[in-house]
């Protein structure tokens, strides 16, 4: 039973070009000519790719029964396609599309071999079980690591936004603007304080206008946010004065309870510039 087993991981890895052409032949049935365009400019490297895949399965059955050493490297095949094809754009969806052509093109050229070899039952058995788990494996290894570099993905461009959602802009040597818009949850806020820190200690400016005439709520945890940011810049040695500051933005501030006596606002960026003239640092 060992032995036609390894005949068939022989014929496997033998025609694994073949079966190939066949899963890729089978796949591009329908596709538009636009994306037949666009495939037939990485051909060979999806042909080589569907190759291995299939390589992996004739090496699988000659290394029956090592069923670790198999399982090994269909995790290695699924962790770094699913990246791979994550990064690339290509929908999970069709992604997956593949599972179904390869078990089937794998199973004729087995199904053939093993009647012409007079497989017995036992025998075919065996092999359905080495080939479809590690196929399901495979499948299960390559979905978890595309969710992954997916949500990585995600994380990084939120991440980019949020920075780029923190414009500290000077305009002159010693004054910057922080102009504020939409929400600000509480990971926004988060970032606010430590860009804002980094940003102005680097520009050496001595003032900042937050201007807060775009943001829609004040909330409790957004308004302790921008305090704690206006103590820290203190302690930096850069004043602060909160601009764009709207009546019912005041009103909460005030039903907030929170102290406001060593807080500087103006209703407009233009009177907050006009009152930094008037002290002359700019």
């Amino acid at each position: 039973m060992k032995e036609n087993i390894k005949h068939l991981g022989n014929l496997l890895l033998q025609n694994s070009k073949e079966i190939a052409m066949t899963v890729h032949n089978r796949r591009l049935e329908g596709e538009s000519l636009e994306t037949l365009a666009e495939i037939s400019r990485v051909e060979g490297d999806i042909l080589h790719l569907r190759a291995h895949f299939i390589s992996l399965f004739g090496k699988s059955l000659l290394n029956h029964p090592d069923s670790e050493k198999s399982r090994s490297l269909f995790s290695e095949w699924g962790i770094s396609t699913g990246a791979n094809l994550s990064s690339e754009g290509v929908p999970l969806d069709e992604a997956l599309k593949d599972v179904s052509f390869y078990r089937t093109a794998i199973w004729e050229v087995l199904k053939i071999e093993m009647k012409v070899k007079d497989f017995s039952l036992d025998e075919a058995f065996e092999v359905k079980d080495i080939i479809d788990p590690l196929l399901d494996y495979a499948l299960y290894n390559f979905s978890l690591s595309y969710v992954d570099s997916y949500a990585n993905t995600l994380n990084n461009s939120r991440k980019a936004f949020l920075e780029l959602s923190v414009p500290v802009v000077p305009i002159t040597e010693n004054i910057a603007i922080l102009p504020l818009i939409g929400d600000l949850d509480t990971e926004r806020a988060q970032l606010l304080m430590d860009e804002t820190l980094v940003k102005t200690s680097e520009m050496g400016i001595s003032n900042l206008i937050i201007d807060i005439s775009g943001v829609i709520i004040i909330d409790t945890m957004v308004a302790n946010e921008l305090f704690k940011l206006m103590d820290a810049l203190r302690l930096l040695g850069i004043e602060t004065i909160f601009s764009g500051v709207r009546p019912e933005i005041a009103q909460t501030m005030v039903s907030l309870g929170l102290d406001i006596k060593n807080l500087v606002t103006r209703a407009s960026l233009r009177q907050a510039l006009a009152h930094l003239e008037n002290e002359n640092v700019m």
